[in-house]
């Protein structure tokens, strides 16, 4: 039993604890009110009464005070038995010593089961009950037997007493029985309707996201289901457009996730107000939405509700006073081609909206089957991804970075290769975005920083005392800001200066959390490590970046390399580069040669480090250290 349904559990004991005080408060008043009325209509019949009926009414008198003390002091079910008790036995000595079954005093025999029935359960009523037809039973076998004989008195003002008292004692009772009757009608009837609000609350709120009153995914399924028999019906189909922001994490992060919600919440009121009868807007989770649209095949009505979905999303929010702007990556499921299953269409939908963030963001993709067979690769190749880190499958191959100038190598670049069993291998930009979006990168990329400083300590111990090996870096390693310990602790191991270690970043890296990496980089330029902007060209070259991450080398891409010789504007972007890093301080490297013109074309803009096939392809470990001996 969990925690919440023992709470539950004792709030409903409790409750049915104050119901009993409330229902045992009841009859205290109602008993303390009937020996109250009953002692007025004794007092009065005092005044009238002679004789032996002024002995009876006298002993009846005092019982019922003896019964309103004990309900004064809370004692209920003692002070119903006294009043009762005594009420009955009173009835029956007035009717012994007056006309016996004909005697006045058997109409107030109806008040004390009415008492019995206000005052105490199952029990008490019956037990007057008993008591009465036993008494009944005994006044007529006594007189059938002539052991008494009735005395009808001759009437009088005093049996005209007796006849009210009996009578406003009577309706007294049930006066109050029935006002209680028609209290608790009236309770229930507030209890039903407090009930019947509750439970339409507690099923909006188990349909309902709690945030932007959209309907929850699992009253979402329920909807797809209303909506694809009314589609079926109307001889439509349905769409289902699946998409999620694509900024909204900054928000965030940034003004807090008060600000998050704000916007979320703002974002379903933007939508919702545009949307048609039949349509309705659902939130998946998080930032992700899921939209029923019926439509009739009509391609260009899903493209035109795609694209108003996205503009909508797009749109500047104010939020805390500060204007935000995200985006919208959408994917589109429709029953006609890809099913009626809900969690399958849901499914095919995300995919596709993963494939228009792939695309580059705020646009949307409709569902096809090759991207099931994409996805179902990447599924394959992380379960195998999986076991091969913690196993250490991967390989690490280098290629030279060779001086123009004099010839010699320099340093090497560490390439992580993957190979298979059966001698293929697969390739690192098939698996690395794999293992950066698992998580499993921070691993595979501590393992070839301590392997790659080994191997350059190694071959610096056999001849090369000035090699240095080059390491490329992911933006998720800097994620928990552990890189440097890390580094260091490969250096350690290796017995290697931090000088001998080079950290490649690509342009792309360096616009995502520029403070985080920033700091971190300039902790690793102190320790010794030198840092070189890689693909440098194909980005934003922002030259800001060079300055606050205290870049030494900049590696031009191989794209420009390949046409330098034959294309003219290849020739004047690389000569722009190298006289930009030359101003400011730079070494530039060329990826990439791979013959004798590039080379000398290079030599004579002023690069400085070359690497490509021209001199070798990436090598393994025991291959490189025989080319390193040779050259």
């Amino acid at each position: 039993m969990t925690h919440n349904q023992n709470l539950q559990d004792n709030h409903q004991h409790k409750h049915i604890l104050n119901d009993k005080d409330v229902f045992s408060d009841i009859r205290r008043q109602r008993l303390m009110q009937i020996c109250m009325v009953s002692s007025f209509a004794l007092i009065a019949s005092l005044l009238v009464a002679r004789s032996l009926t002024l002995v009876i009414f006298s002993i009846g008198l005092s019982c019922l005070l003896v019964a309103f003390i004990f309900a004064y002091r809370h004692k209920i079910t003692v002070s119903a038995y006294i009043l009762l008790g005594s009420l009955t036995t009173m009835l029956f000595a007035l009717a012994f010593t007056g006309a016996g079954l004909f005697d006045l005093a058997i109409l107030g025999y109806p008040s004390l089961f009415i008492f019995a029935a206000i005052l105490g359960g199952v029990g008490l009523f019956i037990s007057i009950l008993i008591f009465v037809i036993s008494q009944c039973t005994i006044l007529a076998w006594l007189t059938l037997n002539g052991s008494i004989t009735p005395n009808i008195p001759s009437l009088s003002w005093s049996h005209l007493v007796f006849i009210l008292v009996i009578f406003i004692v009577t309706s007294f009772s049930v006066y109050i029985l029935v006002r209680d009757i028609k209290r608790l009608m009236l309770s229930l009837h507030k209890e039903n309707t407090k009930v019947q609000r509750s439970q339409t609350q507690i099923q909006h709120l188990a349909h309902h996201d709690p945030l932007t009153d959209l309907p929850n995914r699992y009253y979402g399924e329920i909807l797809f289901t209303q909506s694809l028999a009314d589609s079926l019906k109307n001889h439509q189909q349905l769409a289902l457009l699946f998409f999620d922001l694509d900024n909204f994490k900054p928000v965030n992060d940034v003004l807090g996730h008060a600000a998050g919600d704000l916007l979320l919440k703002e974002l379903a009121q933007r939508l919702t107000s545009i949307l048609e009868a039949n349509q309705y807007l659902i939130r998946f989770g998080g930032d992700e939405f899921l939209l029923l649209a019926p439509h009739s095949n009509d391609l260009a009505h899903l493209n035109k509700l795609a694209q108003e979905l996205i503009r909508q999303c797009s749109l500047v929010f104010t939020i805390q006073q500060t204007q935000v702007a995200v985006s919208a990556s959408l994917g589109i499921a429709c029953t006609s081609q890809h099913g009626t299953n809900f969690k399958q269409l849901c499914r095919k939908a995300d995919i596709a909206m993963y494939q228009a963030k792939e695309a580059g963001k705020n646009t949307f993709h409709f569902y096809d089957s090759y991207m099931d067979k994409a996805s179902d690769a990447k599924f394959k190749l992380l379960q195998t991804l999986r076991p091969a880190v913690s196993q250490k499958q991967f390989q690490l191959y280098y290629q030279p970075m060779v001086d123009l100038k004099s010839g010699s190598v320099t340093a090497v670049e560490a390439l992580l290769r993957w190979p298979q069993p059966d001698g293929s291998t697969i390739a690192p930009d098939q698996f690395i975005p794999l293992a950066e979006s698992s998580g499993l990168i921070n691993e595979i990329g501590q393992w070839v920083i301590q392997e790659a400083c080994r191997f350059c300590a190694k071959q610096r111990q056999q001849g090369h005392p000035k090699l240095r090996v080059a390491i490329n870096l992911s933006v998720m390693q800097f994620k928990d800001g552990h890189l440097q310990d890390t580094v260091e602790d490969a250096l350690r191991k290796a017995k290697l200066p931090a000088e001998a270690l080079e950290l490649e970043l690509t342009e792309s890296l360096l616009i995502d959390d520029t403070h985080q990496i920033e700091k971190q980089l300039n902790r690793l330029s102190q320790l010794g490590a030198s840092i070189a902007i890689d693909d440098f060209g194909t980005g934003y070259s922002n030259l800001g970046y060079l300055r606050e991450f205290s870049a030494s080398k900049l590696k031009i891409d191989r794209s420009f390399i390949n046409s330098l010789v034959s294309d003219k504007q290849d020739d004047s972007i690389v000569k722009a580069i190298i006289n930009m890093a030359s101003s400011l301080g730079l070494k530039t490297v060329a990826e990439g040669i791979e013959d004798k013109a590039t080379l000398n074309k290079l030599i004579a803009l002023g690069c400085e480090i070359g690497q490509g096939y021209y001199w070798s392809k990436p090598l393994p470990e025991n291959v490189l250290t025989g080319y390193l001996n040779k050259t």
